[in-house]
């Protein structure tokens, strides 16, 4: 998003510009806006300390970046349950509604997993 501005610095319009992808896939997928983006980098910033500034977290070394962002994704996808995937149940009286994560959406696993069985997984390696 290109934000041209005045003098004073008043916001004169907007601009999209596609830097990753073909245009029209990106924009039949995201439409022009970027609220959800802007929603997925939030979301990071609030679950990995090290994507934040000023902050004793902050990562400089890009190892360890690409530990803690996977980590993040991990515990994201896996583990925590999102409000805007649960699944409305009937049949279980006093409950209205089973929790879902990214991973059970997709069908990849069929429970929210728990921290300790998440580190005890060993994932093979891309070969």
């Amino acid at each position: 998003m290109v934000k041209p501005r005045d003098e004073h610095g008043h916001l004169l319009n907007t601009e999209l510009r596609v830097i990753f992808g073909r245009p029209d896939e990106v924009l039949a997928l995201f439409g022009k806006s970027t609220a959800y983006i802007e929603r997925t980098h939030l979301t990071m910033r609030l679950f990995n300390g090290r994507l934040v500034r000023h902050t004793l977290g902050f990562s400089k070394n890009v190892d360890m970046y690409r530990a803690s962002a996977a980590w993040e994704d991990a515990i994201y996808k896996l583990v925590r349950p999102l409000k805007t995937l649960r699944v409305a149940i009937q049949a279980v009286s006093g409950r209205r509604w089973q929790p879902c994560s990214p991973a059970m959406a997709a069908g990849l696993t069929d429970h929210l997993w728990t921290v300790k069985e998440l580190l005890t997984t060993v994932v093979l390696p891309n070969t």
